[in-house]
C-alpha cells in the first residue's frame, strides 16, 4: 500500500542576472492538497555549498513542519550550481524528496560545467550522480529519495492542477520571480 502524499513544501530559487555573486534568494510554499497554506524565504549562495543546511532550517523551522509529507524541489541545485544533498535533506528533515523535472537533464553538459568551472564541482557532481538517472513520472521526470515510484506518482498527481508540474513548484516559481523582477513567469 502506498503513502498519500498530499502535504507538500516546495523550493524554487529567484531570477538573478548571470553575472550576479553572492546570495540569492529561494522561495518556500507550503501545501495541503493544492491550496496554498504558508510561503517561505530563505537566500543560498550562488554556486555555494549552502543549500542542503537552508532548506533543512526551513522545512524543520516552519509552523507548517508537523503536518507536511514531502518535499519537492525542481531540479537538484539551485542558485546555479548550489547542489541540494537530497539524502541528507531527507535525513535531516525526516521527510521524503521528490525531485521533479519537465524533461531529464542532459548530464554529460551538467558534468562538464561542474568538473570545469564551479568551485567544488567533483563534489557536487557525486551528489547528482548518486541519485541515479531521472524517471518518468505522472508526465514528467523525477529522483526519489524515501519513496516509491508509485507514491511519487500519487504525489504528483494529487498535487498537479494543470500541466506536468505539481502546484507547489509552480507557485514557488511564480512567487520568487514576482518578488525579485516584479513580476512572474510561468509555463503551465
Amino acid at each position: 500500500m502506498t503513502r498519500a502524499l498530499t502535504h507538500a513544501i516546495a523550493f524554487d530559487d529567484a531570477p538573478f542576472p548571470p553575472e550576479h555573486r553572492g546570495d540569492v534568494r529561494i522561495i518556500g510554499t507550503v501545501y495541503a492538497h493544492t491550496h496554498l497554506h504558508a510561503v517561505l524565504s530563505g537566500r543560498v549562495r550562488r554556486d555555494g555549498a549552502n543549500a542542503t543546511r537552508e532548506l533543512t532550517r526551513l522545512v524543520n523551522g516552519t509552523p507548517q513542519r508537523a503536518h507536511l509529507h514531502l518535499i519537492l524541489l525542481q531540479g537538484v541545485a539551485l542558485a546555479g550550481f548550489n547542489v541540494i544533498d537530497a539524502p541528507a535533506l531527507s535525513a535531516a528533515t525526516g521527510l521524503p524528496v521528490l525531485i521533479v523535472a519537465r524533461r531529464a537533464p542532459r548530464l554529460e553538459r551538467v558534468r562538464d560545467a561542474l568538473l570545469t568551472h564551479v568551485p567544488g564541482g567533483p563534489r557536487k557532481w557525486r551528489l547528482i550522480e548518486a541519485l541515479g538517472p531521472m524517471e518518468p513520472c505522472a508526465g514528467a521526470y523525477v529522483q526519489r529519495v524515501g519513496l516509491t515510484l508509485a507514491e511519487a506518482d500519487g504525489a504528483l498527481r494529487a498535487l498537479t492542477v494543470h500541466g506536468h508540474i505539481p502546484e507547489p513548484l509552480r507557485a514557488a516559481h511564480l512567487i520568487a520571480g514576482g518578488v525579485t523582477t516584479g513580476h512572474s513567469r510561468g509555463r503551465t
